[in-house]
């Protein structure tokens, strides 16, 4: 049924008894159908149920919260709705974020003073980002810290620092949440891990590791799972960047407070690490990150991390870090494909004015090659091109606004970018490949160079030949062959002093190609 956006609710009035006893029958019939943990993390203060005659409307904040709770619940409200209401009613899932919040602040009135202020409800935890009292200290976790008496006056200094709690406790941004991430074939599997995490941590799916290139939506992901983990009463999640880790371990290092800060660590029910990479040379705070992770680990607890590549690829992270990285699930993001990245750019323009038509949208998809930060950027640039002329969004304002944007989005692969990434990739000196020399360290890297050369350029084999100095196209021809021979049948070969498997090392030097 067709869905309705609203800013200002139709539907916020105050409801009789007999439809608040009918709507709290429903919430228990479609939490039966659900569990009540699955309602109570994805459905409860995230849609609100209200009964019109013939038919239920089902309000929730976004449109892509509404697409996407549809497709998982929809069966089991209609289910629930028919032996509630009878099967005569219909169910209209609509946009409406006054009515979910409405709801949401009826509820939080109607709970008993006494009660303790669960964390998982606090303004400052709270994915759609309502606000907290800026005067309030918190910890780790964002609970307020015990007052303490005055001790005089002091100027602040770096150890006030060290004593603050993380950026996830402390600040008021709006977590991504999983609900509004677009899923699609080059996400899907690492979407669905985190799917596990939020529903058993530290339990089918621990660690996971979520690699992938930037603008893939790492980040999101793992925001998301912060978020959904926060609404849990039983979880103490802590979201954390590998450079604040760095920092705070640096500070508790020279100030002699390891113990607050391996404390801080180890009370959390689930750790989120992003962008691990940054630890690369950084061999202390891998070493502590290692003790956490073991600690943690042995406890049952959530570990999540992100990272720009598979781990077996970190070659600066330490061994037995990997090693252990190696032990979780392990899951990829790619760069959108053409369907994504429609369904990307469709979601991005959804909100907001001017509208763009779908058949622009529909353009940019297959022009441009980015990742989702890069269509998120060519939406706003339309739409500020069009605010200023005053003109329509239409084909010839893509050109005219995102011109450069769609010229350098075609990149074309050269034999020398080949050369170069092969080269950087195996850390051999610049020129190696196109040498005379017959050593396995040499001839091997140039034969899986002539191979890619084949698959990313448009180059002849007799231009592959001249370039990497063979005498004839065959020579050339042999060798991508004998490079397709070893990915059939998943050898290794040997270079320097270090065996490679050959689909890994093409698969490293890909990604070189790409940045």
């Amino acid at each position: 049924m067709k869905d309705s956006s609203r800013k200002g609710s139709l539907f916020v009035a105050g409801p009789n008894q007999s439809d608040s006893e009918s709507v709290q029958k429903l919430i228990e019939a479609v939490s039966s159908r659900v569990t009540p943990a699955r309602y109570g993390l994805w459905l409860r203060g995230q849609t609100c149920f209200i009964p019109l005659g013939k038919v239920l409307v089902v309000a929730v904040r976004t449109q892509h919260a509404r697409d996407y709770y549809e497709e998982q619940f929809g069966e089991d409200v209609r289910e629930a709705v028919t032996e509630v209401f009878g099967p005569d009613v219909a169910v209209n899932w609509v946009v409406d974020e006054a009515a979910v919040d409405s709801q949401e602040t009826g509820e939080r009135r109607n709970e008993p003073r006494d009660k303790p202020q669960d964390t998982a409800t606090t303004g400052q935890d709270l994915p759609s980002g309502e606000p907290e009292s800026l005067d309030a200290k918190r910890d780790l976790f964002g609970d307020p810290l015990p007052t303490s008496k005055s001790r005089g006056k002091r100027t602040v200094s770096e150890e006030d620092e060290l004593d603050k709690p993380l950026t996830s406790a402390r600040t008021r941004r709006r977590w991504k949440l999983l609900s509004e991430f677009v899923v699609g074939a080059s996400n899907r599997l690492a979407h669905a891990a985190a799917l596990s995490v939020i529903e058993s941590p530290g339990e089918e799916v621990n660690p996971l590791v979520i690699h992938g290139p930037v603008g893939t939506g790492k980040t999101h992901l793992l925001e998301g799972i912060y978020a959904a983990l926060k609404r849990q009463s039983d979880q103490r999640p802590v979201y954390i960047t590998a450079e604040e880790f760095t920092t705070r371990f640096v500070q508790a290092s020279q100030r002699g407070k390891m113990t607050a800060f391996r404390h801080q660590f180890r009370e959390c029910t689930a750790l989120l690490l992003d962008d691990l990479n940054f630890l690369a040379t950084k061999k202390a705070t891998q070493g502590e990150f290692l003790i956490t992770f073991n600690e943690l680990l042995a406890n049952n607890r959530q570990i999540v991390v992100t990272m720009d590549c598979h781990p077996r690829y970190a070659d600066e992270l330490m061994p037995d870090l990997v090693d252990r990285l190696l032990g979780g699930a392990i899951w990829s993001l790619l760069p959108p494909d053409d369907e994504t990245r429609l369904e990307i750019l469709r979601k991005k323009a959804g909100t907001g004015q001017p509208s763009i038509p779908d058949n622009v949208l529909k353009s940019l998809a297959n022009s441009l090659r980015g990742n989702v930060r890069e269509l998120e950027g060519a939406i706003k640039s339309l739409r500020h091109h069009a605010r200023v002329s005053g003109r329509p969004v239409d084909h010839a304002m893509v050109r005219e606004a995102l011109g450069d944007l769609l010229r350098h989005s075609v990149r074309v692969v050269t034999v020398v970018d080949v050369d170069t990434a092969v080269c950087t990739t195996l850390k051999l000196p610049s020129g190696t490949l196109q040498s005379k020399a017959r050593a396995r360290s040499v001839t091997h890297p140039r034969m899986i160079a002539i191979y890619l050369c084949r698959k990313h350029t448009a180059a002849t084999f007799g231009e592959i030949s001249k370039y990497f100095g063979a005498k004839t196209h065959s020579t050339a021809v042999a060798a991508a062959d004998k490079v397709q021979k070893w990915l059939e049948n998943n050898q290794s070969v040997a270079i320097g002093d270090r065996n490679w498997q050959v689909k890994e090392l093409i698969d490293r030097i890909e990604r070189e190609l790409q940045k």
